[in-house]
Parts: C-alpha cells; structure tokens; sequence
C-alpha cells in the first residue's frame, strides 16, 4: 500500500438514534460489551491514520469519554450542534482538517462489523487508480432504506440518489451506498461547501458529494464488497440483538477451532478483546468482557462474569463468581459465590472459596480463604490461612488504611484486623479475636470476654417460664361457653298430592 499521502479519517458519530427509543447516544449502545463507537476507531487505528475527527452531538462527553479507549495518537472532537444531514457532519470537520493534505476516510460510527481489509482495499484502490473519490458499493437483494448507486453510459458513478427521492426505476436498482468513502482532501471540503438541502428531508446529504465530483470531471471509483454484515448498520435494537447473536457465534466458533471447548456456545458471551488459552473448558452462562486473558487448561463451572480479568493456566473457577480487574495465578481455586474486585491480585495455588470478597488485596502463593471472608487492601504472604468470617476492616469513614498479614500466618474464625495493622510471620490469630495492634512474628493473639458457666440454667429457665404461664391461666379465670339452643319446631302435615 502506497504511503506517499497521509491518511485522515472522519467518523460520524452525532445521531440520536430515534429508532432505538433510548435517551443514551445510539453509538453508546454496546455490542460485545464494547460501544458502538469504538467499532470504527478500532478498525481504522493499524492504518495509523495522522488525524481523525470524531463528529459528535447527543451526549457529546460521554461519546467522546468512549472513544478515548481506542488509543488513537490525533483524535478531534468536533461538535455538530445541530443535526442537518451527513454532508454537514462531515462539514463541521473542516476545521479539524486545516492544513491537512492527503486522502480522508469517511465511515459511520454505528456500522461496527467493518473490517481493517476492507478499508485497506478501499485505500489502495483510491490510491493504485489516482482517484478523487472512491466508495463502497454492495449488491442487496432487497436494498430497502439505501441509497442507490447511479452509474452513466461508461459504467462509471456518477451519482447516489437516496430512496426516498428516487423514481420507482432508480429504487429497483439493487447496488447501494453503505457510506464508506475515501477522499481527496483538497476536493472533500470545497465540495462539502457545496451541497445544497435540495432534497425530500430538507438536509444536506453527504451522498451529494458524488454527483459534485462527477460532474465537475474528478475521477470517481467504486470498489464492490461482497460481505453484508459489516457494512450492515445498528438503528434499532433489534437489529442490535440480532448482530450480537452473530458476534458472539463468530467468536465461539473462533476460539473452538483455537482448541477451547464451550459447553453451550449457545450462553457463552465472548467479547471481541478476550483471549482464550487452549484446553481451557467454558460452562455455561459464562460472560467475558473487556481484556480478559484466560490461561491454557482452564476449567469455568458456569454462570460466571469476568471483565479485564488476568487468569493464569489451569485455574478452576466454581460456579457464580463475578472478577473484576484482577490478576489470578496458576493453580488457583476460585469460588464457589465469590467476588474479586479490581486491584486483587493472586499468586499461584491461591483458594478463594464460598462468598468471599477480596478487593485491592495482594495473595501470596498457597494462601486460603475459604468462607465468608472480606479481604480488602491488604496484602498477605503465602502459605497463610484466613478463617471463615474474618474481615480487614479498612475504612474509618474518612481514609482507606492497608493490612498486613505475612506468610505462614494462621487466622483464626470471626477475627476482624482494624487497619493500618500488621500480622507477622507464622503469628496465630485465635478465632474472635478483634487485632487493633500489630502482632510480632511467631506470637498468639487473643481477644475474647472470659467465658463462664452456669450449671442447671436451662432447666431453671424453663421451670420459671412454665409458672409464668399457669399464673397467667388463673388469673384469666374459668370461662365457660354459653351455647345457644335453637327454638323447637312445629311439625307440619304433608300434603297429599
């Protein structure tokens, strides 16, 4: 592919997205657990484009918050305040453009399937044939709601006409416009200066721009693409549904043949970013979203979230438990009904068993907890034991205050460590016991109110409710219930019939 020019793209992204029925943004919408937005960004970023403008509108802050995550090195937010078609989209990206010279993307913000080979095939078509302008066109069956592709005497492009101003003839045409462009800078922004809202909606229509190029003796080229789906665009949330069952398959599919077994690819849902290691078997109503990495060998019970989760090979995680930003070893155990929450971070062989929680906590090697713990900025040595119940009590209501618990540490049940404190190495900690100071390495801690027997209580107790209660029965009195006789009946004769 040619590089003697730079490479600009512009992304629309201001819709409202009427059809969803949603106050949020439409390209806010997620499909994999990503934004629609990041889509297009993501597809055009290894084209290292020297500049994208981002067009937003409806919930400017938010779109733009979304799009940051693509990593892009010249991202331009540009504001179109009022929505006047997509020629004045891309209009209000003139600025963001000064001063650049070379051949300039355009692609919608709510078409997520785009692949980066497609966009490198349009780019090396405009540049191999000197083009002006070169779009994307695709043959629809039923090409309802496109705009036609109009082509002369020659065989060339000469204009788009949108569907609601096409005649019956031009709308039985079956090539459309997906709206994915390439342009020469120099011509896209005096064109788009151009446009007029001549038309049944009253906008100015981006689609325009071809007949202006035509017309006016620019080279316009078409490059046909074969695949529907990702030029298909989201406007309503059926059709959203129906392309994440399409994702979601594509990617299960895709990690099957990578060696990964999924017991119900069915409930499975895979995001675009997670890597899956071989071997590893996937229950199901198991959600990975975001980074999530899982290791080789791996074993996920079913009806578990991960999101940016790091998990390390062979590690079993039981049945019900959500991980949230957090970084597992090797050999662990995890769950049943826990949770990790971002900053935990486990070595290897650790166990994490039913309803604990952990959060900013550091494990060491070999370490467990196994019941109905909450472990939260602490950091902890290996080979430690942690006790049902116990709890690193962290927050005065003003700071956050760290724990320290080092290895080989027995904690006992019930025993909560007020932070900052510290537990030193093979220390024992006897179960109920509150840790208010730090405990030197080898000692016994206890805390506990002396315990004392009182023989005979129960029988004691029991005689004492039982007079209590026959007390209260004589002092009610006897009753007696009156019943209430009916008065006698006079028999009558029959009368014979």
């Amino acid at each position: 592919m040619s590089t003697a020019r730079p490479l600009g793209a512009v992304v629309l992204a201001a819709g409202l997205g009427t059809r969803m029925r949603s106050d949020r943004a439409k390209v806010l919408h997620e499909l994999g657990g990503r934004p629609l937005v990041r889509y297009s960004l993501d597809a055009i970023a290894p084209l290292a484009p020297e500049r994208v403008a981002l067009v937003v509108g409806h919930q400017a802050d938010a779109v733009r918050d979304a799009a940051a995550g693509a990593g892009l090195a010249d991202l331009r937010i540009v504001l179109q305040a009022e929505q006047r078609g997509t020629g004045h989209a891309v209009a209000c990206a003139t600025t963001a453009f000064g001063g650049f010279t070379g051949d300039v993307l355009i692609l919608y913000g709510d078409v997520p399937r785009i692949r980066l080979a497609t966009l490198r095939a349009l780019l090396d078509a405009h540049r191999a044939e000197r083009a002006h302008l070169t779009l994307a066109t695709i043959c629809f069956a039923v090409p309802t709601g496109y705009g036609r592709i109009i082509r002369g005497g020659d065989g060339g492009v000469t204009r788009i006409v949108e569907e609601r101003d096409a005649t019956p003839a031009e709308r039985a045409i079956t090539e459309v416009n997906p709206g994915l462009y390439c342009v020469r800078s120099e011509i896209l922004f005096p064109l788009l200066a151009e446009l007029r809202p001549n038309n049944a909606q009253g906008e100015l229509y981006l689609t325009d721009l071809v007949a202006l190029a035509a017309r006016t003796g620019r080279r316009v080229r078409a490059l046909r693409i074969d695949r529907v789906d990702e030029v298909a665009g989201i406007n309503t949330r059926a059709e959203l549904a129906r392309m994440e069952a399409s994702l979601r398959a594509e990617l299960t599919d895709r990690w099957m043949a990578e060696g990964v077994t999924f017991e119900d690819p069915a409930t499975a849902y895979v995001g675009p970013d997670v890597t899956i290691g071989r071997d590893t078997v996937i229950g199901p109503n198991v959600v990975l979203r975001g980074r999530t990495c899982l290791g080789a060998g791996c074993r996920l019970d079913g009806t578990a979230y991960l999101v940016d989760a790091t998990v390390g090979d062979r590690v079993h995680v039981r049945f019900a438990t959500v991980i949230e930003g957090a970084e597992i070893g090797s050999d662990a155990v995890i769950g049943p009904f826990a949770r990790l929450r971002p900053g935990t971070r486990l070595a290897e062989r650790v166990h994490l068993g039913n309803f604990v929680e952990t959060k900013q906590a550091v494990l060491g090697a070999g370490t467990k907890a196994n019941h109905l713990t909450y472990l939260g900025d602490c950091e902890v040595g290996p080979d430690t034991n942690v006790g049902a119940g116990t709890i690193t009590c962290n927050y005065d209501g003003f700071a956050k205050y760290r724990t320290r618990i080092g290895a080989r540490v027995q904690i006992g049940s019930d025993t909560q460590l007020v932070a900052p404190v510290s537990v030193g190495d093979d220390a024992y900690v006897g179960a109920g016991t509150t840790v208010t100071r730090d405990v030197p390495p080898g000692a016994l801690v206890v805390s506990r109110v002396p315990q004392r027997t009182v023989p005979g209580w129960v029988a004691r107790r029991r005689a004492q409710a039982a007079a209590a209660a026959s007390a209260a029965a004589a002092k009610a009195g006897p009753t007696t219930k009156r019943v209430r006789r009916r008065p006698a009946v006079k028999s009558r004769p029959r009368r014979r019939s």
